[in-house]
């Protein structure tokens, strides 16, 4: 496991749904990309913000433009998962997320990825993110506690 301790991590915890695995009884690759959203939604909130409000407040997006993903274990149904998720870098109009997806059970490595996001406005157009949502992110990146915000 990578983990660097100097970033504030986010945890979620997840039970895999029967739903989300293949005919071998393995989670179907792309729903580790549904887990990373679901993580970077909650390290959202944990920094002290609705990703929602912003949409509807700002009409800023935090559009996905790339995304990494590395499996190194299966996951199965039923299987407890945890999804730790971080912010790797922040420009004025771009994010970078690093997740990794493990069975807290175990501590296995399931996976580790990372999504690259541009900042939006409602036409799709880059946007810079204004100065409450900037100092929000550009905490996490600091070393130390989560935000109390």
């Amino acid at each position: 496991m990578n983990t660097d301790p100097q970033r504030f991590w986010t945890e979620t915890t997840l039970r895999v749904r029967y739903v989300e695995t293949d005919q071998m009884g393995v989670v179907y690759h792309s729903n580790f990309l549904v887990w990373f959203e679901i993580g970077r939604t909650d390290f959202c909130r944990q920094r002290g913000f609705v990703y929602r409000e912003m949409e509807d407040e700002e009409g800023l997006y935090i559009m996905v433009a790339e995304a990494r993903c590395r499996y190194k274990a299966p996951a199965r149904y039923d299987d407890e998962i945890l999804v730790r998720t971080c912010l790797k870098e922040f420009r004025r109009r771009v994010l970078v997320f690093q997740y990794e997806v493990l069975r807290p059970l175990t501590d296995d490595l399931l996976a580790q990825g990372e999504t690259v996001h541009v900042i939006t406005d409602r036409d799709g157009r880059p946007r810079s993110l204004p100065d409450k949502y900037r100092e929000l992110f550009l905490a996490a990146l600091k070393a130390g506690e989560p935000s109390t915000r």
